[in-house]
């Protein structure tokens, strides 16, 4: 906006009711943003057999949408704070539609890799503008109870996007097309519902994009983040693909904050970290991205594999996890709401997620259900009173103005956090793996014929019963070594969580704050200096 140029409309506090019908159109598209990545889980092994692709192309298609995602998410951010954020949301959907289809009608593995990323420019639009736009429309005061809202919206999509999957792909007059055809009717149902139900102010700007440092940004971030996910598997760590992927990465990335230093209209403002609470927000939120992505991810591996469950039941054991992630987030949200006291529950996930994954880390093969489902409960509860929360913190804390660039830099380390931790922890477990099927082979004096040294995932069905049982311990003992790397990361956030400093929920909505700071742009510029050589706004005060 320029230094004269206010909204067009005064923006008006909405009634609960105008909340619960604007969210509804979020929902839908972040209904959609979860079940893109969770449907195709078990549908994956089929898909790359029928496109007649090979095990990296698996990787690829697995990657190329979290990076897409990962590393477009301050775009949107910077982009919400610039344009109309209803709109970008409805560009984010249609992104969404259009890889969709794509996707579902690919004929080859290059087309169905190049659809994944249109759907993960959509999903990092979706990501970073449902709690921009949550802020602007909800004070942060009220903000709490609806956090619960989405928090199922979460659990639905986690553990019904595999389930959904698998059903989708053993029909056989469905198949696995129908996993990107799926999520087309809801991300249109979620652009109708926005159009009608989400009411923004529309504010006329001048927009200068810097496109030098969203380029520096993206390039940088995609080096690093091609190099966690190949390196232990495609090549290895200490390599020479190694070095190049981590210079271009850092080259990229010191250059891009050189350029952001120096822009007019930063992609990501680097004062914003200036803001204590942004800053341990955003450290914070980086850890709770390893921790939330290793229990989604390894857990159900460690169900398939080392206790021999079915993709479906594996889907449903997760239920403790995501039951306690819901509850925790809603429970959290109404009492922050009532009393406005908001660092307690920062503090109380972080000891309950770290304590979680330290009860995690003592699983094996042998670990009863009952108990597996009370360690899984301590940490999606855990995860639940911290995620949204951290947000709600960060958003409470700078101008309304920032608003977009604070939550995007938040959702955008979760994400990084979130995809490092995977590929660091899933080259762990390959390596711990081999290392205990080589002792376990050698203890019953099977010979190795280098299926322990093997990065793929083995087949249960096909393995004798010596064997499988081998396999079982090793996945179960890799798994549970796995949470206790995961444990002192979850320490780390919640030191970080210790030092934020609690400070009072703001009882006005995003466009308010944003109305009252451009009203106090137009009068500081609009206003004449007095004659005296006082400030604007102090004539007739008398000094004491």
């Amino acid at each position: 906006m320029t230094a004269t140029e206010a909204p067009e409309q005064a923006p008006t506090s909405m009634s609960n009711r105008q909340i619960l019908q604007a969210m509804s159109g979020l929902m839908a598209g972040m209904f959609v943003a979860i079940l893109a990545g969770t449907v195709v889980a078990n549908a994956l092994p089929r898909i790359i057999a029928d496109l007649g692709a090979s095990q990296s192309s698996y990787t690829w298609v697995v990657t190329s949408e979290l990076l897409a995602m990962t590393a477009t998410v301050p775009l949107w951010g910077k982009l919400a704070d610039l344009f109309n954020q209803k709109l970008l949301l409805q560009l984010s959907l249609g992104l969404f539609v259009v890889g969709s289809l794509v996707a579902g009608f690919s004929q080859d593995v290059v087309t169905l890799i190049i659809s994944r990323v249109i759907q993960g420019i959509g999903a990092g639009g979706l990501t970073a503008l449902a709690q921009i736009v949550m802020a602007a429309i909800i004070p942060p005061r009220r903000l709490g109870k609806y956090a619960g809202i989405f928090g199922a919206v979460f659990a639905v999509g986690t553990v019904a996007g595999p389930l959904i999957g698998g059903v989708l792909v053993d029909t056989s007059w469905l198949g696995w097309r129908w996993c990107f055809f799926i999520g087309v009717p809801f991300a249109l149902a979620g652009i109708v519902l926005l159009q009608r139900t989400l009411k923004l102010p529309t504010v006329r700007r001048q927009v200068r994009i810097d496109w030098l440092g969203a380029f520096l940004i993206v390039a940088g971030v995609c080096a690093l983040l091609i190099w966690t996910s190949l390196a232990g598997n495609s090549f290895d760590w200490a390599s020479w693909q190694t070095a190049a992927l981590v210079t271009t990465g850092v080259v990229f990335l010191v250059a891009a904050v050189f350029v952001e230093s120096r822009a007019a209209e930063p992609i990501i403002p680097l004062d914003i970290f200036r803001n204590r609470t942004v800053s341990l927000t955003t450290l914070a939120s980086f850890f709770v991205g390893i921790a939330m992505f290793a229990g989604t991810v390894f857990l159900s591996q460690y169900f398939q594999i080392s206790l021999g469950k079915s993709p479906t039941v594996a889907g449903l054991m997760s239920l403790p996890l995501i039951g306690g992630l819901l509850v925790s987030s809603t429970v959290a949200g109404q009492i922050i709401s009532a009393t406005g006291k908001w660092k307690i529950y920062l503090v109380a996930g972080g000891v309950v997620m770290t304590a979680g994954l330290g009860l995690l880390s003592t699983i094996d093969a042998d670990t009863h259900f009952g108990l597996l489902s009370v360690y899984m409960a301590f940490m999606g509860i855990g995860v639940g009173m911290l995620m949204q929360n951290l947000v709600l913190a960060a958003q409470n804390d700078v101008p309304a103005h920032e608003l977009g660039a604070a939550t995007s830099v938040l959702s955008f380390f979760r994400s990084l956090g979130g995809t490092i931790g995977t590929s660091v922890l899933g080259a762990i477990l390959a390596n711990r793996v081999a290392s205990e099927m080589t002792k376990g082979l050698a203890e019953n004096g099977i010979p190795a014929t280098g299926g322990g040294h093997s990065s793929a995932v083995p087949d249960m069905t096909t393995l004798p019963e010596p064997l499988k049982n081998i396999v079982e311990h090793a996945y179960g003992v890799a798994t549970g070594d796995l949470f206790l790397i995961a444990t002192p990361f979850a320490f780390l956030g919640l030191v970080a969580v210790l030092f934020i400093k609690e400070k009072p929920l703001k009882t006005t909505s995003g466009m308010e704050r944003l109305a009252a700071e451009d009203a106090a742009v137009v009068t500081a510029a609009t206003v004449p200096a007095p004659r005296d050589g006082s400030a604007p706004g102090t004539v007739g005060l008398k000094k004491d």
